[in-house]
């Protein structure tokens, strides 16, 4: 590929940066979420799902979101399934609500087009002010707490008590300590800032876990990538079923959950390599059109719905500052299609400090919250709380959304909640009603 196209085409000198920066970029961009490969399959196989088969989605789809961003919106962002989002799916609407993994994923189809239309038709901006800012960010540090509770559940850190609910577990099983190992050595790579600490965590955790035969060791390194037979096009032929109030609000927290993950942090990650203008993101919209193909082509891959990665940061932070970083992260996520052979060694145990670690990421936006403010920190802290302790995310959404109404008009500021939140108030209250009947 000549150098000096490349130059034109990503603005290399307007942004004063070069193609061996941004390739650097690009590799430390996938090697900080290289654990997305093994954690993902791990996740959705709770819920049923093919592992094998969601290896080769996530790879695909996260090369397909990675390559559109790089080369469409221009930006050094890189996309793959979400964290948070795919527990969700698996262990809220699988396993809480008793839904086929095949609708589920019919819901994240649904929930795809639906963010494909409205950002093509430029609805986004609607919904992002019509939703308060104060329950977007308790969305997203809930789902870092419920992912840290399922990471210390799996790692076997926490078990279930007939007196309390939940107690600390036994230290007297192997595995448990390798959680341990693991999540001690991956929280002091992340203090000590070493790129792609979570995923170097993983692999620590999954070599000691061989050594001390707590984990089966890999039958090859490298092989073909599995095949999609199990999951692909399922979605497309389950749309029938989508045809509850229930499922009706998984479609729509689907939808919530993944568009303002991606608008926060396609906005905290343009804020830290500079690109916002007068408190605007150029060309959000092809941005936010990245990940909503790419979510589409995940739902008919096999895949739960992807999001803009805040990993990216670790690529900003080494200068990549145009869209050929996402690029050679999308084409490294195409070279990771050959070591399948290594989701034998990624057991619950060695994804357990991933999920933990990635909970604490998330839980940073509880910073943001006016706690000063009742009526705001309320609902703000029920949507937190809502999520760990129903097991559910949607459940915890729907906690924030039906209280948030109730202390705004009782604190006289009623006129400042959006007609949009008005209807959702509704919407979660029936949700409930169906679900407890």
């Amino acid at each position: 590929m000549n150098e000096n196209w490349l130059s034109r085409y990503f603005h290399f000198s307007e942004l004063k940066t070069s193609a061996g920066r941004e390739s650097l970029a690009g590799l430390t961009t996938f090697i900080s979420m290289a654990y997305i490969l093994f954690v993902n399959p791990v996740v959705l196989a709770n819920a049923g799902l093919d592992k094998g088969a969601v290896f080769t989605a996530t790879a695909l789809s996260s090369a397909l979101g990675c390559l559109i961003m790089g080369l469409v919106a221009k930006y050094p962002i890189a996309i793959a399934p979400g964290m948070g989002v795919n527990a969700f799916f698996a262990f809220s609407v699988v396993i809480g609500m008793k839904i086929p993994w095949q609708t589920a994923l019919a819901g994240v189809f649904i929930a795809a087009v639906i963010f494909f239309l409205i950002t093509i038709f430029k609805i986004r901006e609607l919904i992002i002010d019509a939703i308060p800012q104060s329950l977007k960010l308790a969305m997203a540090a809930g789902i870092g707490l419920f992912i840290a509770f399922i990471g210390l559940q799996q790692g076997g850190l926490i078990v279930a008590n007939k007196s309390t609910l939940v107690a600390f577990g036994p230290l007297n099983v192997g595995t448990t300590w390798l959680t341990i190992f693991g999540l001690i050595a991956t929280i002091i790579l992340m203090v000590r800032k070493v790129p792609g600490s979570v995923f170097i965590g993983m692999v620590l955790t999954a070599i000691v876990g061989m050594i001390f035969q707590l984990v089966p060791l890999p039958s090859a390194i490298v092989s073909a990538a599995p095949s999609l037979a199990p999951t692909f096009g399922v979605a497309l032929t389950h749309i029938g079923d989508i045809n509850t109030l229930q499922l009706a609000v998984v479609v729509l927290t689907f939808l919530l959950v993944t568009f303002f993950d991606t608008a926060g942090t396609l906005i905290g990650l343009a804020e830290q390599a500079g690109f916002i203008k007068n408190n605007k993101m150029p060309r959000v919209g092809q941005a936010l059109l990245a990940d909503s193909t790419s979510m589409l082509a995940g739902s008919i891959l096999g895949t739960s719905p992807t999001s803009a990665y805040v990993e990216s940061s670790t690529g900003i932070a080494v200068g990549g500052r145009s869209g050929f970083t996402a690029v050679v992260t999308g084409i490294l996520f195409l070279f990771g299609l050959l070591f399948s052979p290594l989701l034998a060694v990624v057991t619950s145990q060695v994804t357990a400090p991933a999920l933990i670690i990635v909970g604490v990421l998330m839980a940073t936006a509880l910073k943001g919250i006016p706690w000063d403010k009742f009526e705001i920190a309320v609902p703000a802290f029920l949507t937190v709380l809502g999520m760990p302790l129903t097991y559910s995310i949607s459940d915890g959404i729907a906690l924030g959304f039906i209280v948030y109404p109730i202390t705004m008009i009782a604190a006289g500021r009623g006129k400042e909640v959006h007609p949009i939140v008005y209807g959702l108030f509704f919407v979660f209250i029936i949700f409930f009603w169906v679900l407890n009947i």
